[in-house]
Parts: structure tokens; sequence; C-alpha cells
């Protein structure tokens, strides 16, 4: 029996590792160029595994757009000063960040700057 145990712990070691690394993920984001969306909350999602944003953005000519716009884990946002009432329903806020690469309305933020000016950071210093 404890033959059969080893082979068997040493199975389950190995599928755990590989779900643990799956979960893992980058952004599919482009670097090449920061794009900046000023809108109004709709909602603020603070869960993992990326707190949300769901902006309403006016373009140029008028029309409404839905952008999301999120960082990294609750607790990296938490060391960068973010709580899950720094930003409420209907604040207007500047996200500064990087879009899918796909088009997406969709950004990894850098920085937000809130409507009272303050100048909040999510990957880092």
């Amino acid at each position: 029996m404890k033959a059969l145990l080893a082979p068997a712990f040493v199975i389950l070691a190995l599928f755990s590792s590989a779900v643990a690394l799956s979960a893992h993920h980058s952004w599919p984001i482009s670097r090449e160029q920061l794009v900046t969306v000023k809108g109004t909350v709709m909602e603020f999602a603070w869960e993992n595994p990326h707190p949300m944003i769901t902006l309403e953005v006016r373009t140029d000519d008028g029309k409404v757009e839905k952008w999301l716009v999120g960082g990294p884990a609750i607790n990296r946002m938490e060391a960068n000063g973010w709580n899950k009432s720094t930003v409420k329903k209907g604040d207007v806020i500047t996200g500064i960040g990087y879009q899918f690469t796909d088009g997406q309305k969709i950004i990894r933020l850098e920085r937000v700057l809130l409507a009272d000016g303050k100048e909040l950071r999510l990957y880092g210093r």
C-alpha cells in the first residue's frame, strides 16, 4: 500500500503545481503607449484576482463608451494606498495605463488621478 501512496502523492503534487502556475497570468497589453481615459465610475469591484473599475467615458464626438480599468491583486493595491472605498460610484477619475492588445476597452492601470487631484499608483511607488 505504501508503494502506491508515494507515486500518487507525487502526481498530486505535480498536478497542484501546474494548476497554481496556470492560474497566474499576465495582462495581454501593449506597452508601446500609455492610454488615458477620464470617466465616471459606474462600479468598483474590489475583488481578486484584479479589482476592476467600470468607467463611463464620453468621447470627443459625444458618444459614451464603457471601459474597464484595473490593477494588481488587492494586497498590492492596499500597499499603494488603495482600499475598497478609494473610488465610489459617481466619482470622476482619470486612469492611465496600457490597453489590451486586441483593442478591447480594458486597461491595466499604472496610476489614477482622483477627482481631488490626488494621484495613486498601482504597481510600485
